[in-house]
């Protein structure tokens, strides 16, 4: 397919349909997955934005959208409105965490494995559609997509055994039925009770004990005033209300001169990459090949270079710089989080016309328990939320 987007720029996509089921990498079900597909040679940000807000994604080059009425596992995206943002008290915890261990080098005990922000992938992984028929493409696309989702509890031999073994309730026979709807009839009759006819409209509401004793101490003290010639004081203040600390005081909180670590957020361009993306290629390899062996339990010849290129790198996104929107312009991105001169995670993000896109995230496992996913998380919002400042109809955070 051959689509126009404007400006002489285009978007190119072969279509692979969705009448063929697949595995499931959630409940393992072999054939009940169920997605349409297309590789994307090229394509404009604007035309991916109307696609993600129509519910596909992406992984690398390959473009898909799951078919929730019919699919074992539905997927759904989930959006947040960066400017309306409100931090709770478990994300507030989690950035006092990463300021306590840039402050003072403290790790946190806790491990805290179960958080990747992160799509799946596997060693196949889609292929150009000109070195393999389209069968193959989809197929291996599909896997790419599902190989690495977490499993969902299922029934156990030994759970399904109890469950059989529950023992049944004892048969009812027809009479003895009736018999109980008949006394149970009966019994209704007699405890029936008039209804009441409400409060009585003479008296006062009722009124909380705690308002009645404010009311009576504020008596008091107009009486010990009057008393001694001091004017009267009828009702306190009103109570000013509570000022919200935005989400970008909490992550650019000062620190300490003398602070145990660094930590310093990049934004490097993948497609096309930059320099800088390249510079730091194989340093950001090496933390993806950790996180999959230590997190997805990958065997070490799993997540090879090529893999990794292919599935986080590539992108059919183009490039695009508009002199009304964001300084760093349009695309896909790595957001590298370097500490003391080392990378440490690496977010996968889509900066497109409307939303910040998360597309995957991995990160060291030494520095698990600090909680990256929902740090990175934290810092996209806080990043699309200051892209909104000069560019306001981008205001959202997709993942």
């Amino acid at each position: 397919m051959l689509k126009m987007a404007g400006n002489s720029s285009y978007t190119i996509v072969e279509y692979f349909g969705g009448d063929s089921g697949y595995r499931c990498g959630y409940c393992k079900n072999d054939e009940g997955n169920f997605s349409h597909g297309m590789w994307s040679h090229t394509m404009t940000v604007q035309d991916y934005q109307d696609l993600i807000d129509r519910g596909w994604r992406r992984s690398g080059k390959y473009v898909y959208k799951p078919t929730l009425n019919k699919t074992c596992c539905p997927q759904y995206t989930i959006r947040c409105h960066a400017t309306k943002f409100q931090p709770s008290k478990s994300h507030k915890k989690v950035l006092k965490k990463i300021s306590k261990f840039i402050s003072k080098g403290e790790m946190p005990k806790d491990q805290d494995n179960g958080e990747p922000m992160d799509a799946v992938c596997d060693q196949a992984g889609p292929r150009e559609p000109s070195k393999a028929c389209h069968s193959d493409v989809k197929c291996a696309a599909i896997k790419d997509i599902q190989k690495e989702l977490p499993e969902c509890p299922a029934i156990t031999e030994g759970q399904k055994e109890v469950v059989d073994a529950a023992p049944a309730a004892p048969a009812v026979s027809e009479t003895s039925r009736k018999d109980r709807a008949s006394v149970s009839d009966d019994r209704k009759t007699a405890t029936a009770t008039k209804p009441g006819i409400g409060a009585d409209p003479a008296r006062p509401p009722c009124r909380k004990a705690k308002d009645l004793r404010k009311e009576r101490r504020l008596q008091k003290n107009q009486i010990r005033q009057n008393v001694d010639g001091v004017p009267s004081i009828v009702s306190p203040p009103p109570p000013t209300a509570a000022q919200t600390k935005p989400l970008e005081d909490f992550i650019n909180e000062s620190l300490p001169d003398n602070s145990s670590h660094c930590l310093e957020v990049r934004l490097v361009r993948a497609n096309p990459p930059s320099p800088q993306f390249k510079a730091s290629f194989d340093a950001s390899y090496q933390v993806y090949k950790l996180y999959q062996m230590a997190i997805h339990k990958d065997p070490p010849d799993k997540p090879s270079e090529s893999q990794f290129r292919r599935f986080l790198c590539d992108s059919p996104l183009e490039a695009e710089h508009s002199p009304d929107g964001p300084e760093e312009g349009y695309g896909s991105f790595h957001q590298q989080y370097w500490l003391d001169d080392r990378i440490v995670a690496v977010g996968v993000i889509d900066i497109l016309p409307t939303c910040v896109s998360s597309v995957y995230l991995y990160y060291h496992p030494d520095f698990a328990s600090l909680s990256l996913g929902s740090y990175s998380a934290l810092r996209l919002v806080s990043h699309a939320s200051q892209i909104s400042d000069t560019v306001p109809k981008l205001r959202s955070f997709q993942l």
